[in-house]
């Protein structure tokens, strides 16, 4: 079954551009270390709409330094999909999961397929999962149930989790913390506050930013990421949506990460190549690549 992707963005203010078929300019990097790799800790390469395409895609990411792409699942109808795609290409890597956003194609037997299927195909992480209290109609009640069970499966099979949370940072800092159980992870497409990045790192979550911190308007998120410890912090896409404010309007993809990279390289003041280094050793180290 394909699914028709939709993925809104965390912060529609700076972004209101959707998931499209676009034509679009491919900028290569320039001045940038060929020994030098980014990782791309969050990209939705088997949606739909990079059907037609795929083959350029990934070929353009390479060309582009994005050396490894973590590709999380959103409902169970596509992880044969996902599975086959990263068994295919090489510096792919799958999480498996169940997003809040698609409460509709869940069923209750989800859940314990999920588990069964992780314990046959090898897997960087779960997810993506999570809660969404932005997208109207979307049952709260079941939204927990799901994060909660994925979370179970986590712990038990000893994989980090890939964490959605749009307009419900607190909330899944609550379940975290209620959790009470080791759990390790990522908050991708992170928007929130700087007290909240804190609370998540000490959680054993890192935070991963996309294209929002590149729109000037993006302040508050400008700051938390000036702020925070290298440490912290992943690089992601989010493709096919989310992108920079260069390619605004456009499909994003994985070959556009450099311009997160040089915004938050500039932000810290710090040279882009240290930076993608430390965030890919951060991306191998969370999701033990290699």
């Amino acid at each position: 079954m394909t699914i028709g992707f939709k993925q809104p963005d965390n912060e529609p203010f700076i972004n209101n551009a959707r998931s499209v078929h676009a034509s679009f300019q491919r900028t290569p990097m320039t001045n940038f270390c060929p020994h030098v790799t980014i990782f791309d800790s969050h990209a939705h390469l088997d949606a739909p709409e990079f059907d037609g395409d795929r083959a350029r895609v990934l070929r353009d990411a390479r060309a582009a330094g994005v050396a490894e792409i973590l590709i999380p699942a959103v409902t169970a109808a596509n992880w044969p999909k996902l599975q086959a795609l990263c068994v295919r290409e090489p510096g792919l890597h799958p999480a498996y999961g169940l997003h809040p956003c698609y409460l509709d194609q869940h069923n209750e037997g989800d859940l314990a397929a999920l588990e069964q299927w992780l314990q046959i195909h090898p897997a960087a992480a779960v997810g993506e999962c999570g809660l969404d209290y932005m997208e109207p109609g979307l049952d709260r009640e079941r939204q927990l149930h799901f994060l909660r069970g994925q979370m179970e499966i986590a712990h038990h099979l000893d994989l980090p989790l890939v964490l959605h949370a749009r307009r419900a940072f607190e909330a899944v800092i609550m379940e975290l913390r209620q959790f009470g159980k080791p759990l390790r992870g990522v908050v991708h497409s992170f928007s929130g506050s700087a007290e909240q990045a804190r609370q998540l790192w000490k959680l054993g979550f890192l935070i991963g930013i996309g294209g929002p911190v590149t729109h000037e308007r993006a302040q508050r998120l400008r700051k938390t990421v000036a702020m925070l410890p290298v440490e912290c912090l992943l690089l992601e896409t989010d493709a096919p949506d989310q992108p920079g404010a260069r390619y605004k309007g456009q499909r994003n993809e994985p070959a556009f990460l450099r311009e997160v990279l040089d915004c938050i390289a500039g932000l810290r003041g710090e040279d882009p190549k240290d930076l993608a280094r430390a965030t890919t050793a951060n991306a191998r180290l969370l999701f033990r690549c290699g």
